[in-house]
């Protein structure tokens, strides 16, 4: 004779693990009544669910930022999914975003994975949730960042966000990242100055401009100047402390981070888009 489950307990089930209806009450059958045990029938159908899915792309997600409350330690996880309806579901967003806060306390990838969260691992909470909600879902992206003072920003649609340091915490400090966090969202810079710059992007961009120059006709003696010149406005164009800033006229964010304050600078970036 079969467990006889009430409708109480397949309510309190569905409150914990967020399954579905049908999938609680079958998992209690089976566990007899065991809240524990029919979590982990849960869980291993989850595993079957997301085998089944491994081949999947998470093409789509949401992005989110998070920084402790001392706003010295920033992140941004990139939590992905398949499509743009679960994408924008609020239960996964919020998922998302409880787990951007919980990765405050980690540096790497790897050890936000193996952490502790809602009574699992999260790799497991994650397996957990593809078969809770029928699509493959994962961290795809996980990016951290420590500095005297850190903002972020996150873009509307939760598709990008990004999270920016500064040399010491200022008066409007808040302001200012979050400023410089939406300038990273739109502009994309791949370095923070030149400095930062792969030489192997210099190379070819030089022999780029070289090659434009030949074929314009361009003396070769004279060649190296003016791709000395190319590459400052490669460097205006591509590099954060360079770049226009987006939120003021005919001003460079090093010059925007001057006017806040003498001194002040960026130390460390980070951006993470789908």
């Amino acid at each position: 004779m079969s467990y006889k489950v009430t409708a109480a307990e397949v309510g309190k089930l569905r409150n914990i693990t967020g399954a579905g209806m049908m999938d609680c009450k079958k998992a209690l059958v089976e566990a007899e009544g065991d809240f524990d045990k029919a979590i982990e029938i849960l869980r291993k159908k989850g595993q079957k669910v997301a085998a089944k899915r491994a081949d999947r792309e998470t093409s789509e997600g949401a992005v989110i930022a998070a920084t402790c409350s001392e706003n010295k330690k920033g992140v941004i996880v990139a939590l992905g999914c398949e499509t743009d309806f679960v994408a924008k579901n609020d239960d996964f967003v919020a998922l998302a975003t409880k787990l951007a806060n919980h990765a405050l306390d980690f540096s790497t990838k790897e050890e936000l994975l193996n952490s502790e969260f809602e009574g699992m691992k999260v790799e497991d909470k994650l397996v957990e949730q593809t078969g809770v909600i029928g699509e493959k879902i994962g961290i795809v992206d996980f990016k951290s960042i420590e500095a005297p003072f850190v903002g972020s920003y996150i873009h509307n649609g939760n598709k990008i966000a990004a999270v920016v340091g500064l040399s010491e915490a200022v008066d409007n400090g808040e302001e200012v990242a979050k400023n410089l966090s939406m300038q990273v969202a739109a502009m994309n810079p791949i370095a923070l100055d030149e400095d930062g710059v792969d030489k192997e992007i210099i190379e070819k961009e030089s022999e780029i401009a070289k090659e434009t120059l030949r074929k314009e006709g361009k003396p070769e003696n004279i060649l190296d100047n003016i791709v000395k010149g190319k590459l400052q406005r490669f460097f205006k164009d591509n590099t954060l402390v360079h770049q226009d800033y987006i939120m003021g006229e005919k001003q460079s964010v090093k010059e925007y981070l001057a006017e806040v304050k003498e001194g002040l600078s960026i130390t460390d970036y980070a951006r993470v888009g789908l």
